[in-house]
């Protein structure tokens, strides 16, 4: 799954495409397996005005638009 087709789904469903959601896309992209607690580490590393409660939010929106399974780790639903 691509960051374009990721973006392109949000749009269609209404939403902004903002700096910090394009930056959490790209680290669950390149983070398959990892944890909420893990995935936010890495986006405040490259954007620390990030908060947790933005990267939950953003995890919870690609659930519920069935890009993401979130079991006990982060899964990229091909």
């Amino acid at each position: 799954m691509s960051n374009e087709y990721i973006i392109s789904l949000l749009k269609e469903k209404g939403f902004r495409i903002t700096k910090q959601r394009k930056i959490i896309i790209d680290i669950i992209l390149s983070s398959n397996g990892a944890s909420c607690k893990e995935i936010y580490h890495k986006v405040v590393s490259r954007d620390s005005t990030v908060g947790s409660a933005t990267v939950y939010r953003m995890i919870r929106l690609l659930e519920d638009i069935g890009v993401l399974s979130h079991i006990d780790m982060i899964k990229i639903n091909t």
